[in-house]
């Protein structure tokens, strides 16, 4: 496990990765909160592109919460037949897009809790709605995160629950807002699991994982 990193080299790390991305987006595709939550229901265990290449066609179809329930859990699947699971998935998006119009009159609720009661929508999902339609500083680990938080000395522990409480308690509250966005496209693009890209690095100098892979590029 990697040294845990100062609170200085952490606003260092933040102030650089906002410098580089000053507004750091999600990448996958959305037109209304709704069509983002059922988007990050479907990644789970998917790709964002393989989503994207997915949703075009399914949010063509049904674009809000009404259409998707008229389109139903089969018409729902059929858009969605490249992506793993896709038939559970296909059910959570019926049964959500219902409750949905049933419970919040076809609006994504602004709380953890009511989220979470919607059918494929857990911690990780509620808190990307949270914090990127919003703006709580509400943290999403996935596994780039919880890699790079153990990786580095940013947060560590020995699951996503306690990386979670770690980063919301060691990154300063001026980055909060946007530091699940700089995380995950770090963790995505630089940060890899099978060979970091550590020569290509903006906080190689502030990281504290003992086994960096090449030199600085010029």
């Amino acid at each position: 496990m990697a040294r845990p990193m100062t609170r200085e080299a952490i606003a260092q790390m933040f102030a650089r990765l906002q410098a580089a991305n000053p507004h750091p987006q999600t990448e996958l595709e959305y037109a209304s909160p709704y069509q983002l939550l059922v988007a990050v229901v479907l990644s789970a265990q998917a790709t964002d592109k393989g989503v994207n290449r997915a949703t075009r066609g399914l949010f063509a179809a049904a674009p809000t919460p009404e259409a998707m329930v008229a389109l139903g859990e089969t018409g729902i699947a059929e858009h969605i037949q490249t992506i793993g699971l896709f038939r559970t998935k296909a059910r959570n998006v019926a049964a959500l897009s219902w409750l949905l119009l049933e419970r919040h009159a076809g609006e994504v609720p602004d709380t953890r809790e009511a989220l979470t009661a919607l059918p494929g929508v857990g911690r990780k999902t509620a808190n990307v709605i949270l914090n990127t339609i919003f703006r709580q500083p509400a943290m999403a680990v996935d596994t780039h995160i919880f890699r790079l938080a153990n990786r580095t000395g940013l947060a560590a522990g020995k699951n996503v629950d306690a990386v979670e409480r770690s980063l919301l308690k060691r990154i300063p509250k001026d980055y909060l807002l946007d530091a699940h966005h700089w995380l995950i496209l770090h963790g995505r693009y630089v940060c890899t699991a099978r060979a970091p890209r550590c020569g290509a690095c903006a906080i190689r100098d502030l990281c504290n994982f003992k086994d960096k892979t090449d030199t600085p590029e010029d």
